[in-house]
């Protein structure tokens, strides 16, 4: 067997990243390519993260260039699997102590839509684009997410296919539905063992009976959103919906909250707030019965729609005879109210990976493609996690050798010229554009990328998780 040939070395940690994956890419050119992906996804958002963006080629006539073509065949054609690759960056996480995933923690479960043009491009449709707000043409997906007060990630995410991709619509047995898709997503996280205390979701799978029936199977715990209006049948002369119990509970004032229970929230950027909250007994919920229905809220008297949380959840009420005999762990109004705010992590994550790292730039069209795309934005979106552990490893290892320790061995940092005997500084990096890319009128700045990147992830920068969160 022939040696295998090295790839293209990357700037910093990015290189010591990307090793862990390559004996998944079985040719030097896959390995390169990725090296190459990764570090233009990170590159400063100026830049935009389509294919040809990538390649540093003009659009539409520039992707006919040999360097888009290859990324192109990276995406479409090359033979690596997603899945695995996404295996290997779970794995990454979780060997890391900085940010294995905890019992403490969520799994947040979520979709998002991005619009695409035309009729061509796999999963797409007209339907509702919940960033929008809106119904438009554009492709959906479903992701999980892990979470907690320290930091997040992306898990797994699978495309939603609308119904008219199908010959038989709704009814066709491969279709699948938000929810059905969603519960996917919790039995793989089960079954890979991941931990966390509860899946947590937004009203469209809260009021979906077949998810919390699936979560129920899988003796998982969850905390979900329900709908303002939500009511059940009642007699016409009893509170029937959580809105009217809620409006008809004994508050006063805060010093007469009746029922209503005090809690304090604190939020990462150091403000405090007070927020109430309210077990409901009534119609299916209380705390003997299988789900507990909870309404949070800033304003008690008002219900203000922005900040009221309609929840239900299968954690029993601590000291109900449930508690004994449910087979999970008992949850206060503290810990309702501290899973669910969890969940705004989902929408923070969205804003990196859309803003900052090209999740819905992809310019291919197959589903392979697209998918591939995901997991790559996902391998850039760990880096960043990875590379503040790793930068704080290696200041660790710094303060033992100026103490006179021997670090251990590892890879030897390049030589820097040395001036008049005496260790120099190294020179500043040059990252201007040196030329002009030929047959097109784009400034060759991604030609320097590495130059780029190299600068974004200096150890010697200030850079750690608040920097993602």
């Amino acid at each position: 067997m022939s040696k295998r040939l090295p790839a293209t070395t990357a700037p910093g940690l990015l290189e010591l990243f990307s090793t862990a994956f390559d004996h998944l890419f079985s040719k030097r050119n896959q390995r390169d390519a990725f090296r190459q992906y990764l570090a233009n996804l990170l590159l400063p958002t100026e830049r935009n993260k389509t294919l040809t963006a990538l390649a540093n080629t003009e659009p539409v006539v520039g992707a006919q260039q040999p360097r888009a073509q290859q990324l192109q065949w990276f995406l479409s054609e090359s033979t690596w699997d997603a899945k695995k690759v996404n295996q290997c960056r779970l794995s990454l996480l979780r060997a890391d102590p900085s940010t294995a995933p905890t019992a403490t923690g969520v799994l947040v479960i979520d979709e998002t839509g991005d619009r695409k043009a035309g009729t061509k491009t796999a999963h797409i449709g007209r339907q509702y684009l919940a960033n929008l707000g809106k119904i438009d043409n554009g492709v959906v997906s479903v992701t999980s997410l892990w979470a907690d007060e320290r930091l997040y990630y992306p898990l797994e995410v699978e495309p939603y296919t609308p119904a008219q991709w199908f010959a038989q619509g709704k009814a066709d047995p491969d279709f699948h539905t938000k929810p059905q898709i969603a519960l996917q997503l919790v039995q793989q996280a089960v079954a890979a063992g991941m931990p966390f205390r509860a899946v947590v979701a937004d009203s469209l799978y809260g009021e979906h009976d077949g998810f919390r029936t699936g979560l129920h199977k899988l003796e998982v715990g969850f905390v979900l959103a329900l709908k303002s209006s939500h009511a059940w049948w009642h007699p016409a002369d009893q509170l029937g919906s959580l809105q009217d119990i809620a409006a008809a509970a004994s508050w006063h004032n805060a010093e007469q909250p009746g029922p209503w229970v005090a809690l304090t929230r604190s939020f990462r950027d150091g403000h405090i707030e007070t927020w109430w909250a309210l077990e409901v007994t009534g119609g299916p919920y209380g705390s003997a019965k299988i789900h507990r229905a909870v309404v949070v809220t800033t304003d008690p008297t008002t219900l203000p729609e922005m900040s009221t949380w309609y929840l239900i959840s299968n954690l029993p009420v601590p000291d109900s005879e449930r508690a004994k005999t449910a087979g999970m762990r008992a949850a206060s109004l503290e810990e309702i109210v501290r899973l669910y705010g969890l969940r705004m992590w989902v929408e923070q994550s969205y804003k990196q990976i859309k803003g900052a790292l090209g999740w819905a730039e992809y310019q291919v069209r197959s589903d392979q493609a697209i998918q591939r795309h995901w997991s790559l934005v996902c391998c850039a979106f760990t880096f960043c996690w990875w590379h503040a552990s790793h930068t704080a490893a290696n200041a660790q290892l710094s303060e033992v050798a100026r103490d006179g320790v021997e670090p251990p061995e590892g890879p030897s940092e390049p030589a820097v010229e040395k001036k008049n005997g005496h260790q120099g500084t190294p020179a500043p990096m040059c990252i201007l554009a040196s030329r002009i890319a030929a047959s097109s009128s784009l400034v060759g700045a991604v030609d320097n990328a590495w130059a780029v990147l190299a600068s974004v992830v200096d150890p010697s920068t200030a850079f750690g998780p608040s920097a993602v969160a």
